[in-house]
């Protein structure tokens, strides 16, 4: 690259970099800063109107109501509970464990400053592991998905009133699905950690289920994606593969049980399952991000020096999300500074790998180390939180658009979110039913949707210039799912608690 263009590049990474370790641009309150409590208990919140199941009495988002009361009676199980993954009506196993495992990572390393809203979030992972439980009642099977996704998609209903078949699908020895099965174990066992106190009697049996539950995963190996393809995909295809799951739940269940035989798995297989793979996705599909952050906890504490490797790869992703500190390959940011991945629904990226920004200076702190980049580069732990807290900011509405990015928090959200439930009257309020091709009504409105779905964190501006339509249509952008809201309540905890980056003394 010629001078010239290696100092436009150089100029233009420090630029994205002041951006981000700047304060926020925008005041929302007399203190100059955002309530980050008041947006933990609505991104809460969002939870309850995810529910799937008979709601119980202290239900606050009234207007949804019991749905799915049938689930699973087909194949003789009770797949009751658990929660619709987004603006649809189905149960779909693969994200919503993912989910679980991440409202659980916030709870464990965050679990004091959710202060008030603690147990809040403590019964929305409840509802989730109560369901995760029922889906592997049956040894050597995990029910990974409940109704038929082409058609719910081809219908607007409410959940109250869905009529579309409720097909239930599952792995088992003779259809394996190491992956979906591997982040069901990852879930339970994190689970476990989060009512070890709370419940211990539950805790146990967690933590029981997630190591049948991953001997399986680990024995029947291969991807869900090759059973199931034709129920799965292209919903919650795993493109990346089975083996990042693997040492995913691996690593779950050994911070979960402190048991030898799975730091001895880690051990065995991180090359072979590809450790330090695609180190800079973190979601839903792929792990590695995650496992090296997590795994790195270890060393950073000075408990086991074998995992060195994986300390390595997590400071080599947390210099990807730094401009102009090394010169790794960078992730994209919009001019406004919003972290950003080509793809749809971007801010499942913004929350989850901000969560990793945060629980990994979270960790360097307590060890007084940095992030090493390579040639000299290197970042503090406030460095990285500073990075997370701005895109929690910008979320909440320190953006070009000036707008909420949750509904129900500021004076400017989506109005017209996509989803069934928020768009289409209430039972309360039409008590007739509204069936498959009637409520095509409610979704070509452009009437903003009758119910606020509060806390509720839609996909995010379409594209690097930071612009969003408010559109039901533009599902990629208007969509809210739980795998965004999952990791950002651990933000929002944390942040509640420590508003302040003058207080950040670990520098």
């Amino acid at each position: 690259m010629p001078a010239a263009s290696l100092r436009l590049a150089a100029a233009a990474a420090a630029a994205v970099m002041a951006l981000l370790l700047s304060p926020a641009a925008v005041v929302v309150d007399s203190a100059g800063q955002h309530d980050y409590g008041d947006a933990l208990l609505k991104s809460i919140l969002f939870f309850e109107g995810q529910r799937s199941g008979r709601l119980p009495p202290d239900q606050r988002l009234r207007w949804r109501g019991d749905s799915g009361l049938h689930d699973g009676a087909a194949a003789g199980v009770d797949l009751t509970g658990g929660y619709y993954d987004a603006g649809d009506n189905v149960k779909f196993g693969f994200p919503m464990a993912f989910t679980t495992t991440l409202m659980s990572w916030g709870l464990i390393d965050f679990g004091r400053s959710f202060g008030r809203h603690k147990e809040e979030a403590r019964k929305a992972v409840r509802w989730a592991t109560d369901y995760l439980m029922k889906t592997t009642a049956k040894p050597n099977t995990v029910y990974v998905q409940v109704g038929d996704a082409f058609r719910d998609h081809a219908c607007w209903e409410r959940p109250e009133d869905m009529d579309t078949p409720r097909t239930v699908y599952k792995v088992d020895p003779s259809h394996p699905g190491s992956d979906v099965a591997a982040e069901t174990a990852a879930a339970l066992a994190a689970g476990s950690i989060v009512f070890r106190d709370a419940d211990p009697a539950y805790s146990k049996r967690l933590l029981d289920r997630a190591i049948s539950v991953f001997e399986f995963a680990d024995r029947y190996r291969g991807p869900y994606s090759s059973s199931l393809r034709a129920a799965v995909c292209p919903c919650y295809c795993d493109y990346s593969g089975y083996k990042d799951e693997l040492l995913w739940g691996a690593a779950w269940l050994h911070k979960a049980s402190r048991r030898r035989e799975y730091r001895e798995y880690i051990k065995k297989n991180e090359v072979v399952l590809g450790a330090s793979d695609a180190i800079n996705e973190f979601g839903w599909d792929n792990k590695h991000a995650g496992i090296n952050v997590l795994i790195s906890k270890e060393v950073l504490m000075g408990k086991d020096e074998y995992f060195q490797s994986f300390r390595v790869n997590a400071d080599n992703f947390m210099c990807t999300l730094l401009p102009g500190i090394s010169n790794h390959p960078q992730i994209q940011y919009s001019p406004g500074g919003l972290l950003f991945k080509v793809g749809s629904s971007n801010m499942q990226h913004v929350t989850s790998l901000s969560f990793l920004l945060l629980a990994y200076s979270n960790y360097l702190s307590h060890a007084g180390a940095r992030v090493s980049c390579g040639g000299g580069g290197a970042a503090s732990p406030v460095q990285l939180r500073r990075v997370a807290k701005r895109q929690v900011d910008y979320i909440l509405g320190d953006n070009p658009l000036r707008m909420s990015y949750m509904v129900g928090y500021g004076a400017r959200f989506p109005r017209r979110i996509h989803h069934r439930g928020s768009s289409i009257p209430s039972v309360a309020a039409h008590p007739a039913r509204i069936g498959c091709r009637a409520g095509a009504a409610y979704y070509a409105s452009a009437a903003p949707n009758p119910n606020l779905l509060v806390g509720a964190v839609v996909g995010g501006p379409s594209d690097a210039t930071d612009a969003f339509p408010d559109a039901r249509a533009a599902f990629q952008q208007s969509e809210p799912t739980t795998y965004i809201n999952a990791p950002l309540m651990g933000l929002l905890a944390y942040f509640s608690a420590h508003p302040n980056p003058a207080e950040w003394a670990d520098d």
